[in-house]
Parts: structure tokens; C-alpha cells; sequence
């Protein structure tokens, strides 16, 4: 990787954007989990980014600049996430787009704001990345204290005097959104059977059968695709009748391909359908053109480069800190619509949607 330094990166840009240097390459990187479990979300992030890359060289945004992307594997490990966050910042990268999970994160969140490097995660969802004055972080996505708010408010609606559970996998994200759910079902006034599963096993009939034993009628579920899938297949072959609603890890082919034909009603919250915008359209149409999907968080990954990128343009510089305050100031028209981030960094846009698996598609449902 180029090597350019915080004290000499203004200098550069400057240069560049007035067309008296020859191009500079600037690095940047997404990061998230291209293996394991949950890689399926990972390939999303890494598609949106390589895509909003190529049309950043393309459009002369940045005159004499070309942007390099770099894509980096977390395995959704908070310890490998931080091995990442440090090579990065000594590879001295302007951006990173990621991490996915929030367990990586946080930690490797802590790494690129000593370190003044941007990061904006198109995907972890945990409200405590954004909530520690970090200046450089920032979050493109919506937060769990949002998601989970709409999760309940559907089962309070659409489940009324039902036997609830709520199940978690005990990582930062799954029981962050499981507590707030599980606090907004109390607070209506509904019980609720509070219960914890250990994330990569393949057998989940030990709690199938607690779930059909004690009469549970709707689950919701925090934690990922894989585990969930399982559950869902499993629920479904042992007769359980059960409605299982979960977050926004399902969206993702990857979900109903492990569930089968019992994927078929299972509920989940995720932001706006981004691939509708009219913004959207050339970006939607150059990754269809590669057989690649716009869905899930592609688009998210796209919009972090683009709004990154405005803010470059606008501070004149590759400086953090400067960057940051230029992402801060004002709304920025990207894939995914107006990006406006708060004090916190937080996307003040992105609300939450209820959408249902049905036969092998998604739609929403409210």
C-alpha cells in the first residue's frame, strides 16, 4: 500500500484537485467477515465498496486521485478485528468501510480513532459504537435502540396475548437488540421467556423442544443468518408452530437457503429498500450488469464511500479530523438518499422496516 501521511495529505489533495500533480493513489479498505458464518454479509460490503470505488475513479470527483481498495478479513472476531484495525493504521488507509459486526467493531473502533482514521460501518448496529465521543467513527446504518423499538411494536400489534420468547446468542449485537425488545414487550406488559443459545452449533432441538413445551407462538431471535436458519429449519420439523421474527442479519439468500421451505413467513426488521431509490438506479444497473446484488448491505457499503468521499472533496484534505467535521456538516446525497450525520455520528435517516421471507423472496410488510 502507498504510504501518505496525515501532515501531507492536504497538500496532496490540494495538488491534485488542481490538476498540476500526477495522479497519487490513496488507500482506502473495507472490512468485515469474508469467511465464516456470517460471510455471506461480509461479500455484500466488499461488493457495495468495490463498486462505489470504480465509479469514485471514474467521475473526476477527486482529480488526480485514484482510490485504492484493499478488503479485509475479520471472521466477525473481535480479536482479529483489532489485528486489522492496527495494520491498518499502519498502512496508514483514509477510510475503512466496516467493520460488520459489532463486536468487531467497537474494539477495532477504538484503534482507528486514536489513530484519527475514518471509519463508517454500513452494518453494525449496536448503539454503543457511536456512543463514546469517538470523532472518526461514524455509522451509515440505523442503531439497535431503533430496530428493536419496531420489532416490538410489531409483536405488540400483530401478536397480542401471544406466548412470547425472546432469544439471543449472547454476542454484543444479538443481546443488545434482544434487551431492547425484551424491555419494550415488559413495559407493554406482555411475558416473556428470556433464553441464550450458543452461536455455531448445528443442533438447536434442545431448544426446539423448550419452545414447543412451553407453548411459544412468536420468537424473536437477535443474532445471525446461520443459527437462526438452523433454528427455523429445526423449529419446523418438529411441528413446533412457532413465528419467529429476528434483525437485520437476515437479509441475505444465504438465510433461506439454510432454512428451506420453513424460511417461508419468518419476519425481520431492516432500513428502507435502498435498490428503489432513484439515486440508486446507474449503481443498481452496473452491479446487476456483474450478476452482483444490490441488496442487503451493498448499498450501504456503496453509500459510506460516496458520503466519505463528498466530505474529501468538500474539506479539500484526506485529514481525519477534518473529514469528520466536513461529514458532520450538512446532509450528503448518496445510494441510499440523504446521509445527515449527527454529533455522535450517528445516520439521523435510515428508519427501520418489518419485511417477511416468502418464497425465497423478500417483501415488506409494513
Amino acid at each position: 500500500m502507498s504510504r501518505i501521511t496525515s501532515a501531507a495529505s492536504a497538500a496532496i489533495l490540494s495538488c491534485a484537485l488542481a490538476s498540476t500533480a500526477p495522479a497519487a493513489d490513496v488507500n482506502i479498505a473495507v472490512v468485515g467477515p469474508m469467511t465464516g458464518s456470517t460471510a455471506a454479509l461480509g461479500v455484500q460490503m466488499r461488493d457495495g465498496a468495490a463498486a462505489a470505488v470504480d465509479a469514485l475513479n471514474a467521475s473526476g470527483l477527486l482529480p488526480g486521485i485514484k482510490v485504492i481498495l484493499s478488503v479485509a478479513d475479520d471472521a466477525c472476531d473481535p480479536k482479529q478485528a483489532v489485528a486489522v484495525a492496527n495494520r491498518l493504521t499502519m498502512d496508514q488507509v483514509k477510510l475503512v468501510v466496516g467493520h460488520f459486526c459489532s463486536s468487531s467493531s467497537i474494539p477495532a473502533s477504538d484503534v482507528y480513532a486514536e489513530a484519527a482514521l475514518i471509519q463508517i460501518s454500513p452494518g453494525s448496529t449496536n448503539p454503543q459504537l457511536t456512543e463514546r465521543g469517538l470523532k472518526t467513527v461514524f455509522r451509515i446504518c440505523g442503531r439497535d435502540d431503533q430496530q428493536g423499538l419496531v420489532a416490538a411494536e410489531y409483536i405488540l400489534r400483530h401478536y397480542p396475548n401471544k406466548k412470547i420468547a425472546v432469544l439471543d446468542d449472547k454476542s454484543t449485537a444479538g443481546k443488545g437488540i434482544a434487551d431492547v425488545v425484551e424491555s419494550r414487550l415488559q413495559e407493554a406488559g406482555e411475558k416473556v421467556i428470556r433464553q441464550s443459545y450458543v452461536a455455531g452449533e448445528k443442533d438447536y432441538t434442545a431448544l426446539v423442544s423448550r419452545l414447543k413445551r412451553d407453548g411459544i407462538q412468536i420468537a424473536y431471535i437477535g443474532g445471525y443468518y446461520a443459527e437462526i436458519g438452523l433454528i427455523v429449519r429445526q423449529a419446523a420439523e418438529a411441528g413446533a408452530g412457532l413465528t419467529v421474527m429476528a434483525n437485520d442479519p437476515l437479509m441475505t439468500s444465504d438465510f433461506s437457503a439454510i432454512a428451506g421451505e420453513a424460511a417461508n413467513g419468518t419476519l425481520f426488521t431492516f432500513m428502507p429498500d435502498s435498490t428503489k431509490n432513484a439515486q440508486a438506479a446507474d449503481a443498481v444497473a452496473k452491479l446487476k450488469s456483474s450478476n452482483v446484488s444490490a441488496g442487503g448491505y451493498t448499498l450501504y457499503a456503496y453509500a459510506a464511500v460516496q458520503a466519505w468521499a463528498d466530505a474529501v472533496k468538500r474539506a479539500g484534505t484526506f485529514d481525519g479530523p477534518r473529514v469528520a467535521a466536513a461529514l458532520r456538516s450538512q446532509p450528503i446525497q448518496t445510494v441510499i438518499g440523504p446521509v445527515r450525520f449527527d454529533t455522535k455520528g450517528d445516520n439521523a435517516a435510515p428508519g427501520f422496516v418489518v419485511y417477511r421471507w416468502h418464497n425465497n423472496i423478500v417483501e415488506p410488510v409494513e
